[in-house]
Parts: C-alpha cells; structure tokens; sequence
C-alpha cells in the first residue's frame, strides 16, 4: 500500500477517535459552561462537518493534490531552492503552511467578504471539539485559491501537505475542546502549540480578545506578532458574536444563510442598536 492509501485509511480513524475521546472528556472535565443541549449543538456542527467533507473532496482535493505532485515533480517553491533532505524539507513545509494559516486566519476576520463566512464558525455559543467541523463550505471552497498558493510557493511536496492537514485536523479538535486541563500541563503546552484555553479567548464576545490567538497549530506565530493572550479567566469568557446572542441565530438554516444576508455590525449587541 502507498503512502498515499495508508494516509487515506488511518487519518479518519485517528480524527474520529480524537473527536470521541475529547467529546467523552468534555462531559467529564469541562472548561466553561455550556449554554445548549450537547446533543442539539453537537449534531448541528456534524451537518457542517458534511458539508464541509464534501466540498473539500469535490472541490479542493482535486486542486491541490495534482497540484503538490506537480511542484514535487517540477521543484518548484522557495523550499526546493536549496537541496535540502526530505525529513528537513517536510519538516519546514509543515510549518510553513501552518504560519501561512496563521496569515489566513488573520484575513477572515479583516476582509469583509471572507468574514461572512467566517463569521458561522464564531456565532456558535458553546465552543467545543464539535466546533472545529463548523466550517461554512463557501468558506473552505474560498480558502481553495489560498491553499493552492501555499503548496506552490512553498514548495510542498504531497506527502507533506496530507501530514500538515492530518496534523491540523486533530490540533483544531483539540483546542477547539471544551476540556479542562491541569493549568500546570496547559501552560506548558501553550509555549508550543494552541490550547483549549488560549483559543476560548479568541472565541470571546469581547472584540480586543476575539482579535488574539490567531495561531491554529504553533503558539509561535501569536508570540512573533505580538497577538498572544494569556490573561482571560475561562469562567469571565462568553462564547460567541456580539450581534448573534440568541440562539434562533445559529440554528442550521440561519447559520448556512448567514453569509448571503443583510450583515449586522458584529461587536455591537442588537439592544445597543436599538437604544440609538
């Protein structure tokens, strides 16, 4: 069997496992408060998730994977510049896909157009490992032209980018999990990689923390930009968007609609409105 074929039947299998393993933890050592029925918050995002897989393996699998064999084939990028020895060479491809991520993330939420999209993934008012597959497909066939100009200009040969996705898939289950760690063990794993904590800030209704943790594998990119924060007690955090407090807001058929709809000002809390 190829390396190919061995990555298409272990990665469902050790996302799904990680999705059970952390949604089972969550019942047993939650981080915050939860304000809906898991049952109704968790099949919603799995309606997302399918969407999600669809678009991804109708829309941008056949883009980007012929495209990583191509600059393999062709050397093309910044990384095949230098001769550098395969383990190297994926190594640094991995992370700097995951820095070009972090640039990504950082767009969704400046660029209008892409944060009408973006915006279904934070009016979800519970934040937990269901929330990592509550991605709007217009958002994933949007990212399409982005990723492809990762692979290309970084030089990223398949078998990389298949280890980046895998790695990335199960990094956003874990800090999108609503599980409490042992503070002495989160803060040590926060120097290197993003956890529940760090990224329940970035989740908050509070603009100045939603525009922090931007990172969604190395904490190392909040750290060089100066967008980290460390400083927000989990229990003074409420999930969510301003503007889309109730829940009738992330029901299925509003929160698919959302981005095609009349936008309200997303830091400003309907009643404030109202009261002008």
């Amino acid at each position: 069997m190829s390396r190919t074929s061995w990555w298409r039947v272990l990665a469902p299998v050790a996302v799904g496992g990680a999705f059970l393993a952390l949604t089972a933890l969550e019942r047993r050592r939650p981080l915050r408060r939860v304000r809906e029925a898991k049952w109704r918050h968790v099949s919603r995002n799995i309606v997302f998730a399918g969407a999600a897989a669809a678009t991804v393996n109708l829309l941008e699998r056949p883009v980007v994977e012929p495209l990583a064999n191509v600059v393999e084939r062709r050397r093309c990028g910044l990384l095949y510049l230098c001769r550098l020895p395969r383990p190297v060479h994926v190594a640094l491809a991995i992370v700097l896909l995951d820095y070009t991520l972090y640039v990504w993330h950082v767009l969704t939420h400046r660029v209008s157009w892409l944060w009408r999209f973006h915006l279904v993934h934070h009016v979800d008012r519970d934040l937990d490992a269901s929330t990592a597959l509550r991605f709007h497909a217009g958002e994933l066939a949007l990212s399409i032209p982005w990723r492809a100009l990762q692979i290309a200009a970084i030089g990223v040969p398949l078998d990389a980018l298949l280890l980046w996705q895998n790695m990335l898939l199960l990094s956003i289950l874990f800090h999108h999990s609503n599980v409490e760690l042992p503070v002495d063990v989160e803060r040590l794993v926060a120097h290197l990689v993003v956890t529940p904590r760090l990224h329940g800030i970035h989740h908050s209704i509070v603009p100045a923390e939603t525009n922090s943790n931007w990172s969604s594998g190395l904490t190392l990119w909040d750290y060089l930009h100066g967008t980290l924060r460390l400083d927000v007690p989990q229990q003074a955090i409420t999930i969510g968007v301003p503007a889309y407090p109730a829940p009738e807001d992330v029901t299925l058929a509003n929160s698919f609609a959302l981005p095609f709809g009349a936008q309200r000002p997303w830091q400003v809390f309907p009643d404030d409105l109202s009261n002008h």
